[in-house]
């Protein structure tokens, strides 16, 4: 199948490129019964930076090869871009409730007072992002609170990246990568709720 072709290249494309050192992609496609595997093994550190990432993008291309597959709510790469979005935003909030919570903390600036409630509260406002951002008649205001509050949330990956904090036992990302990733999230929320399916 010709998208099933393209999506393999893809891939390999993205092991070639220096951006993803360290990452082996790999997508097994079973004709028979057209089941799709996607397997990541990751190296070193730039696990903890790219996760988020990485599961935008694979859910992404994963809605869309549903939609080629014959899914017809998924062919249409806004809408699997709204739900590869909340997929986003779901992986991200995890990690204020897991074994990251201490280093989320440590990453607020000193100058915002009550540290661990703002932690809290910016999870739970990630995961209704997450869901409002896949219900139509809320998916333009989840975009504007979300993009806000990446804005927002900015300043505590500056702060991390200055004060070489760690997360996950691992450096925080740089502030170079940090940014170029946070404008990527930054368009996907924007493109994901102020354009309309494309059919």
């Amino acid at each position: 199948m010709e998208y099933s072709r393209t999506l393999a290249i893809f891939f390999e494309i993205l092991n070639e490129s220096e951006a993803f050192k360290g990452i082996n992609l790999k997508i097994i496609f079973t004709n028979r019964w057209s089941v799709y595997i996607i397997k990541l093994r990751i190296y070193g550190g730039l696990v903890k930076v790219m996760i988020p990432f990485i599961a935008m993008l694979v859910s992404f291309l994963l809605f869309r090869t549903l939609g080629f597959a014959g899914w017809e709510y998924v062919n249409d790469w806004v809408i699997s871009l709204r739900l590869a979005v909340a997929v986003l935003f779901l992986v991200t909030a995890s990690a204020h409730w897991g074994k990251r919570r201490p280093d989320l903390i440590d990453m607020i600036p000193p100058g915002i007072p009550k540290a661990a409630l703002m932690v809290t509260i910016t999870g739970v406002l990630e995961i209704a992002g997450a869901i409002l951002i896949v219900i139509p008649a809320t998916t333009a205001l989840a975009s504007a609170g979300l993009a806000l509050m990446l804005i927002a949330m900015f300043p505590a990956n500056v702060y991390a990246a200055n004060h070489h904090l760690s997360l996950g036992g691992k450096p925080v990302t740089p502030i170079g990568p940090r940014t170029m990733l946070q404008i990527v999230f930054l368009a996907a929320v924007l493109m994901a709720g102020w354009l309309p399916p494309q059919g």
